[in-house]
């Protein structure tokens, strides 16, 4: 089906052609319509009009009013203030426009017109390594922004650049030569906590005996020269590494309810044939020149404390090669071999500068350039309750497996303390505990700006009231069991009904769905659909304050049309959180 005008779009439109038709010698003028606490919109666009053509603000305001024709669309239009229009619309257009969007699967949101290929860089562990709490934001941002790019009609391209090259697999791979069943598991399938164990303990063991036995070291280093040569058995026992990591990740990737494909895992190893060439372009280019032996690239507002230049090292002195290669490289392939138009990085704001250097460069080398970009979606960092960096009581990272089970252990006991009144089986309490459980981590980092720190409070994650998922959870399983309630009454939208306030109210806002999710795949803005979201559950708050559904004494048209303004609240509070990667329960 078509996609859905809203009704903001279809009063622009109309006020532009009055304009066009009350003031031809105007051309074409943007009325600068936006929503209004006075009406349903205010347009303010005739008041810079009146200076361009010298004329009276209030005068051209009226002249425009008298053009404009629309009886099915504008319920009062006033002049106000210096020359401002007040837009009231009909309860019918309101309801009209909302069925439109009900009789349509995607709620009449449009495919965006300038759809092209994104390459998304998220959720990034580093092999043989723990996932802590400060792999959270990346993972739970990109999946986000993975799910509604696609929704907007986006190709979308999976990048998980997890860490798995570099000098440490030296020392654990000749430590596990020497200690050869260290990652051998005893039968059966090997469960992610299992493969993190035997790595902690491998890691562990490997780096007591490299730092206190100077012969290990010599033998570890002579490995790393092993590895980057690309010695087959070497290579072969670095890919147990990778292999048994990855049994880590995806467990705790299921955790989080999100789906990685192996295929799109590609490490920053994925990239170790194009090195070479990404240097010998960037210094044949000129981008790149040779400092004290290392082959950089300098930018004339990047300085050290000290005054000097600070510059992107793309090949050390002593022929290794850093980040900037890998990064540098990773943009040429996702431009030149999977088309990408847009390269999307969720990465830490701590890494910015990094970033800002690598896009640089990569524009002066020509990868980048006025048909590809490069965007960073800098995120803050998940504090405590103390407003420092997440700690455990000892002052140690906080493993996100741990963060991930006790946030379901605190929803299951606030679903189970709900689960007689609904009449829940223990396998819905379980299976509905892990939903608001991990629905209540995502919404607490998806509904902050990402560029800004947010403290990380399990005990507001989960409440019922405020600004949560298990709120906008709660909202959606209401609707359902009214709707179940109901019985053979079905949804059914009445354009000819009056509509109260509140009515009103949540119609207007279902409207805004479609130009919501615009805003937010334009600008990487995933908490604008969470307060989008948030706003509509806080209006429905307000509509079943106001307006009872099901009674005796409501004729039936009206039950239907407010069944149907629920069941399209529904609809939206649902294909909203799938967008966010969260669950929404039908009976909670």
């Amino acid at each position: 089906m078509a996609s859905v005008p809203s009704l903001a779009s279809t009063v622009q439109q109309r006020l532009a052609d009055a304009l066009s038709a009350a003031l031809p010698e105007a051309g074409s003028v943007d009325p600068l319509l936006r929503r209004s606490d006075r009406a349903d919109f205010q347009a303010n666009g005739i008041l810079a009009l009146a200076k361009k053509l010298k004329g009276n603000p209030r005068e051209l305001a009226t002249q425009v009013v008298d053009a404009l024709d629309a009886p099915d669309l504008l319920q009062e239009i006033e002049v106000s203030g210096p020359g401002f229009l007040n837009i009231t619309i009909t309860d019918r257009a309101i309801v009209e426009t909302l069925a439109a969007r009900a009789a349509d699967d995607r709620l009449g949101v449009p495919y965006s017109e300038h759809a092209g290929t994104t390459v998304i860089d998220y959720a990034q562990p580093n092999v043989a390594k723990e996932m802590h709490v400060g792999h959270l934001r990346s993972a739970v941002i990109g999946a986000a922004m993975v799910e509604i790019l696609e929704f907007t009609g986006e190709k979308v391209v999976r990048r998980h650049h997890i860490g798995d090259w570099g000098t440490q697999f030296g020392m654990l791979i000749q430590y596990l030569i020497e200690h050869p069943h260290e990652l051998d598991h005893q039968g059966g399938e090997v469960s992610g906590e299992e493969a993190m164990s035997s790595l902690n303990r491998l890691y562990k063991a490997s780096r007591a005996i490299f730092d206190s036995d100077e012969e290990f070291k010599a033998r570890s280093r002579d490995r790393v020269v092993a590895l980057q040569s690309g010695d087959p058995e070497t290579l072969a026992l670095w890919q147990r590494f990778v292999d048994e990591s990855k049994i880590y990740f995806y467990s705790v990737f299921g955790k989080l309810d999100m789906e990685i494909n192996d295929p799109d895992v590609v490490g920053e190893s994925g990239y170790n044939d194009m090195l070479d060439d990404t240097c010998r372009m960037l210094e044949e280019s000129g981008v790149a020149v040779r400092s004290e032996g290392a082959l950089c690239v300098f930018f004339d507002d990047v300085k050290g404390a000290d005054g000097k230049p600070t510059p992107l090292i793309v090949r050390k002195s002593n022929g290794g090669y850093g980040y900037a290669a890998t990064d540098l490289s990773a943009i040429r392939d996702r431009v030149q071999n999977l088309g990408a138009n847009t390269l999307l990085y969720v990465v830490d704001a701590r890494q910015s500068l990094h970033f800002k250097m690598v896009f640089e460069t990569a524009r002066r080398a020509g990868w980048l350039n006025d048909q590809v970009k490069a965007v960073q979606l800098a995120f803050g960092t998940v504090l405590g309750a103390d407003g420092k960096p997440f700690k455990t009581r000892e002052g140690e990272t906080v493993r996100l497996v741990d963060l991930l089970d006790e946030a379901v252990e605190r929803a299951t006991g606030v679903v189970r303390d709900k689960a007689e009144k609904v009449g829940l089986s223990e396998r819905e309490i379980t299976e509905n505990g892990q939903y608001v459980g991990i629905g209540a981590i995502k919404y607490a980092d998806l509904s902050t700006s990402a560029v800004r720190d947010y403290k990380f409070d399990l005990d507001q994650m989960v409440s019922l009231n405020g600004d949560t998922s298990v709120y906008l959870q709660y909202a959606y399983a209401r609707i359902k069991s009214i709707i179940r309630k109901a019985g053979d009454t079905a949804p059914a939208a009445h354009p000819e009904l009056p509509l109260a306030p509140a009515e009103r109210a949540l119609g207007l806002h279902l409207d805004r769905f479609a130009e919501t999710l615009a805003e937010v795949a334009s600008g990487y803005e995933p908490h604008k659909l969470a307060s989008y979201l948030y706003q509509l559950a806080s209006h429905l708050t307000t509509f079943y304050d106001q307006c009872q559904v099901l009674s005796d004494d409501n004729p039936a048209e009206v039950v239907e049309n407010r069944l149907f303004l629920i069941d399209l609240t529904a609809r939206t509070l649902h294909q909203g959180m799938a967008l966010l990667g969260i669950r929404t329960p039908e009976r909670l």
